[in-house]
C-alpha cells in the first residue's frame, strides 16, 4: 500500500524561534532561549523562520489528540463524540469556563497572533534588505495568519480583545472589542494585502497562504457577518483566480461500492482526504502540515476515528439525524423518494453516505462493520489486502462487544486513510494533513452569498451543482425560488462539509441552532432495523423531523439544550479573566 512522503515541507518550524506573545494569554509567557525580541527578526532569514513558527502553531489546537477541525461536528447535530464532560457539556449548555474544549482555542490562537506580531512589529526595520515583493509577500502571510486565528476567535467567543501589535506584560489588561469591529478590521486587512500573495503556492504544498485563500477567507468572513455582496465579489474573484490550480477531485473508482455490502470492496476517499489527497488533489487551498520528523508535530485522529477492529477507540461518529439527511440517489429526500427503502435503508443513496461515513453492512479499515451483537463474528479482509489470502479469514466482533463500541452506530470514514493501517495494528501516531479551505467550501461560500443577497443567477446552480456531480448526484431543478435555494444549500453545506468542522459555525449564524439543538439527538449504536414511520419529513434547514414516539422504538437519544442569549458562544476562559481584568464575561457562564 503506498505511503506518501512529504516531500513539500516548509522548513524546521521555527526551530529556536523567540515569541513575543500576546499578553491575553498566560501560556509561553516566560522567555524563551533564542534572539533577543529587541533585535528580532534580524533578517529575512529570521522573519522567515518566524511566518513558519506562525505556521506550526495552528497545527497545535486540537481536543483528545485530534486537530480542532475534525472535532468541532462532533458537537453538533451531525457528529457525536464518546459521552464525557469535554464533549457532552457542549451540547446540553454545561460548558464550564476551565472546560479544556473552551479554554485551548483562545490559547492557541492568540499565541499564533503573538507569534505573527513578534515579526511584524520590526518588519520594516529589514525592509530595505529585502526585494520589494518578498517584502510583501511575507507581511501578507503573517497578516492573513492573523486574520485567520481572529476570524474563529470572533466565532467562538464574540467580542474579543483586538490586538494588532504585540502587547507586554506592564499593559496587559485590554478590553474585549466588538465582533462587529473586528470583523471589518479583517475584510480591510485581507483586501489590503491579498494581492501581494502568490495566486498559488502549490510548490509548498499549499501549508503556506495564497492570493485565493486571502479571498477566500475574506470571503467566509464576510459571509458570516452577513455583508452578502463582499462575499459573492471575494468568492467570485478566489474562483477566478483559481483556474487550474483548484477544482473538485473526481472520487476514485470506490464509488462504485456506495450502497454495497463489506463483500464488494471498501469505499475510499484518500485521494481528496487522505495522504495522497494532500500531496496531489487540487481541491486543497490551504492546509495544515503534520510531519512525524518533527517533534510533536502529530496527531492521533486516525487512532480516536478508528473502528475497534481497526485498532481505533471509536471516538467520534455521525448522528442517526445526518445518516437520514442523505438524499436518494434521484434527489429527493428519502422520506419523499420512491427509491428508498427503510428495510435497505443505505441502498439508493446519495453516495457521500459511503464515501463520508462508516454504516453497518460496510466494510471499514480493512474490516466488516457490525455493531449489532448478532454479528459474533465478523470478516477480516486483510489477509486479502496483503496478498496473503484469496479469503478473508473470520474475527471476533469487538465493534460489537466493546464497551466503548461506537456510541452513535456509526463512523467517519472522511479524513482517515487505510494507508496507516497497513497491518492490522496501528501505533495511533498519524501526520495525516488537515485541510482547512478547500474547493467545495469556496463553490458553497459563493452561492450562499449569492441566495442571501437575493442575486440568483445561472452560477449559483453551477456552483452547487459541480459539488452534485462530482458526488453523481441530480443537477438542482432550474426555477426553485429563494428560500428552496437556501434549502438547497443548507443541504450541499451538510453533507458535503461533514466532519470538516463547519456545523458548530452553520447552525449558530443560520439562527436554528435553538431548534436543531434542543430536544433529542438519535443514535442507533445496537444497529437496530427502523421503519419509514420515523420520520415525517425535512424542515427548511434539511433537519430531519421525527415522530418522536415510533422513532425512540429504534433509536437511543442523546438530551440536547442550547440555551439563547448564552450557548450562541463559549465562554472566556477562567485563567483568562484571572489575567486581564478588563474582560466581560460572556452572558450566562
Amino acid at each position: 500500500m503506498k505511503r506518501f512522503n512529504k516531500i513539500y515541507k516548509i522548513a524546521p518550524l521555527a526551530l529556536g524561534l523567540t515569541l513575543v506573545l500576546s499578553s491575553c494569554s498566560k501560556i509561553d509567557r516566560s522567555s524563551l532561549n533564542g534572539p533577543s525580541t529587541g533585535t528580532f527578526p534580524a533578517n529575512a532569514k529570521e522573519a522567515e523562520m518566524g511566518l513558519y513558527g506562525a505556521y506550526q502553531s495552528l497545527s497545535v489546537l486540537d481536543a483528545s489528540s485530534t486537530p480542532i477541525w475534525h472535532v468541532m461536528d462532533n458537537i453538533t447535530d451531525i457528529g457525536y463524540a464518546r459521552p464525557g464532560t469535554n464533549y457532552t457539556s457542549p451540547i446540553t449548555s454545561a460548558l464550564t469556563t476551565d472546560n479544556a474544549l473552551a479554554v485551548k482555542p483562545w490559547e492557541v490562537h492568540y499565541r499564533s497572533i503573538a507569534r505573527c506580531h513578534s515579526v511584524l512589529d520590526n518588519l520594516e526595520r529589514i525592509k530595505g534588505a529585502m526585494a520589494d515583493p518578498a517584502y510583501k509577500q511575507l507581511d501578507a502571510e503573517l497578516r492573513f495568519i492573523r486574520a485567520y486565528c481572529y476570524s474563529q476567535l470572533i466565532e467562538l467567543y464574540g467580542d474579543v480583545p483586538l490586538l494588532k501589535s504585540s502587547v507586554d506584560l506592564s499593559n496587559a489588561n485590554v478590553p474585549r472589542s466588538p465582533k462587529q469591529e473586528i470583523e471589518q478590521f479583517l475584510i480591510d486587512d485581507l483586501t489590503a494585502v491579498a494581492d501581494n500573495l502568490p495566486v498559488s503556492q502549490a510548490q509548498f504544498g499549499r501549508v503556506r497562504a495564497s492570493r485565493v485563500a486571502a479571498y477566500m477567507l475574506k470571503a467566509r468572513v464576510a459571509l458570516y457577518a452577513k455583508q452578502y455582496q463582499v462575499a459573492a465579489d471575494a468568492a467570485n474573484k478566489a474562483i477566478s483566480l483559481a483556474g487550474s490550480q483548484h477544482d473538485l477531485t473526481p472520487f476514485n473508482s470506490t464509488i462504485n461500492f456506495v450502497g454495497k455490502d463489506h463483500t464488494v470492496g471498501e469505499p475510499d476517499v484518500s485521494n481528496i482526504f487522505g495522504h495522497q489527497g494532500f500531496a496531489t488533489s487540487k481541491e486543497w487551498i490551504w492546509i495544515a502540515e503534520y510531519n512525524k520528523a518533527v517533534p510533536g508535530n502529530t496527531h492521533n485522529q486516525q487512532y480516536y476515528s478508528g473502528s475497534r477492529l481497526g485498532k481505533g477507540v471509536c471516538y467520534w461518529g455521525p448522528t442517526q439525524d445526518l445518516i437520514n439527511t442523505f438524499q436518494a440517489k434521484d434527489g429527493l429526500p428519502i422520506t419523499e423518494s420512491p427509491l428508498y427503502d427503510a428495510s435497505k435503508p443505505f441502498e439508493n443513496r446519495d453516495p457521500r453516505l459511503d464515501m463520508y461515513c462508516v454504516r453497518p453492512h460496510a466494510r471499514y479499515l480493512g474490516y466488516q462493520f457490525e455493531p449489532q451483537t448478532s454479528f459474533s463474528t465478523v470478516k477480516n479482509y486483510w489477509p486479502v489486502i496483503n496478498g496473503q489470502s484469496g479469503t478473508p479469514s473470520s474475527v471476533a466482533n469487538a465493534d460489537a462487544t466493546n464497551a466503548f463500541r461506537s456510541f452513535s452506530g456509526y463512523l467517519w470514514r472522511k479524513h482517515v486513510d487505510l494507508a496507516d493501517f497497513a497491518s492490522t495494528s496501528v501505533s495511533g501516531v498519524s501526520d495525516l494533513d488537515v485541510g482547512i479551505f478547500r474547493f467545495a467550501e469556496l463553490l458553497l461560500i459563493y452561492a450562499e452569498a449569492k441566495i442571501e443577497a437575493n442575486s440568483i443567477d445561472n452560477t449559483v446552480y453551477d456552483a452547487i451543482n459541480r459539488i452534485r456531480r462530482r458526488a453523481q448526484m441530480p443537477d438542482l431543478p432550474a426555477g426553485l425560488t429563494q428560500a428552496q435555494l437556501r434549502k438547497a444549500l443548507r443541504y450541499e453545506r451538510k453533507v458535503e462539509l461533514a466532519n470538516d468542522g463547519l456545523r458548530w459555525y452553520d447552525l449558530r449564524r443560520w439562527g436554528i441552532a435553538n431548534t436543531v439543538m434542543n430536544g433529542f439527538l438519535y443514535l442507533n449504536r445496537d444497529a437496530k432495523a427502523w421503519t419509514k414511520q420515523v420520520l415525517t419529513g425535512f424542515d427548511d434547514s434539511y433537519t430531519p423531523i421525527y415522530n418522536q414516539t415510533e422513532a425512540k422504538k429504534y433509536f437511543t437519544t442523546q438530551d440536547v439544550v442550547y440555551k439563547v442569549g448564552k450557548d450562541e458562544r463559549w465562554p472566556v476562559p477562567k485563567s483568562e479573566m484571572d489575567a486581564n481584568n478588563k474582560l466581560v464575561q460572556n452572558n450566562g457562564y
